[in-house]
């Protein structure tokens, strides 16, 4: 009985990618992913030091894991990131457009501290300056920072449930009508948070989705495009099904990732089990 799967379902983890730009990498688990993910960073970070100028990143806070291991190596190669820029592509707000509190157990400007800036040795840490989350009172500031710096060297990120990257949430069905090319001029904005998107970051609370925030400020599909290269990493195993969906699904707003695969220098790591077929009887 055909019940109308996708045939994108269907592809076999070793044609992921095939027909597109993106060039798909498979790796072991999670910590191969981790490990693969903080190595990348590193390198964009090395390389504009070569350069002769500091490095300016994008970097989520989902996957997580990278964070601690990137310390341990800027700290071991004695790395001097104290130019460098890091701009967290989101954070959770209050219903009123605040950032959440930092005691806030999602706050991700927390998270960052804790994982990452914490553990590197002062004079090697970014600049308290340099260590950026878009802000709610001046979403204009994101976009104005990457025009002084020249531009984003990478941008790292994952992909939601929905397709989703950073909180670039889709246009809610029946309620919002946005064109391709609209939704990849989008830019730092406040918004409120889809229903899946929630749900899904609720297991990170113990499931309880009253925890989660409504709304959350997000650098936008345009600084994202803009960025010179676009790293993408998946490493949970619901990821499955909408990394087929954003590589072989048709390419629109409603699976915002899925506006990223035509960029000139872009990648996908997936961890092996998110590489394998959904677990869906297919026949």
């Amino acid at each position: 009985m055909d019940f109308g799967f996708p045939d994108y379902l269907r592809i076999p983890p070793e044609s992921l990618g095939e027909g597109t730009a993106v060039t798909v990498h498979q790796t072991g688990g999670m910590a191969e992913l981790a490990e693969e993910m903080a190595n990348e960073m590193r390198r964009v970070i090395e390389s504009a030091t070569r350069e002769g100028r500091p490095a300016t990143l994008i970097v989520p806070v989902g996957p997580v894991d990278q964070f601690p291991i990137l310390a341990r190596q800027i700290n071991e190669r004695k790395l001097d990131c104290r130019d460098v820029v890091i701009i967290n592509m989101d954070e959770y707000l209050t219903d009123d457009d605040e950032w959440i509190s930092l005691d806030h157990p999602l706050s991700f400007r927390s998270f960052m501290n804790r994982k990452f800036y914490d553990l590197i040795e002062p004079g090697l840490a970014p600049r308290p300056a340099n260590r950026v989350f878009p802000d709610p009172q001046d979403l204009g500031a994101i976009e104005a920072l990457i025009e002084r710096r020249g531009g984003v060297d990478a941008c790292f990120g994952g992909i939601g449930i929905n397709g989703h990257v950073a909180f670039n949430e889709p246009p809610e069905p029946g309620n919002e009508t946005v064109s391709n090319e609209s939704f990849r001029q989008l830019s730092t904005r406040c918004l409120p948070l889809s229903r899946e998107t929630r749900t899904i970051n609720a297991v990170t609370v113990g499931g309880e989705i009253s925890i989660v925030p409504a709304r959350a400020v997000t650098v936008g599909m345009k600084e994202i495009l803009a960025s010179r290269q676009i790293r993408l990493y998946c490493n949970r195993p619901w990821q499955s099904a909408v990394v087929r969906r954003v590589l072989h699904g048709p390419a629109t707003a409603a699976c915002p990732s899925s506006l990223l695969r035509d960029h000139p220098d872009i990648s996908l790591t997936l961890a092996e089990f998110v590489a394998h077929l959904p677990q869906i009887q297919l026949r």
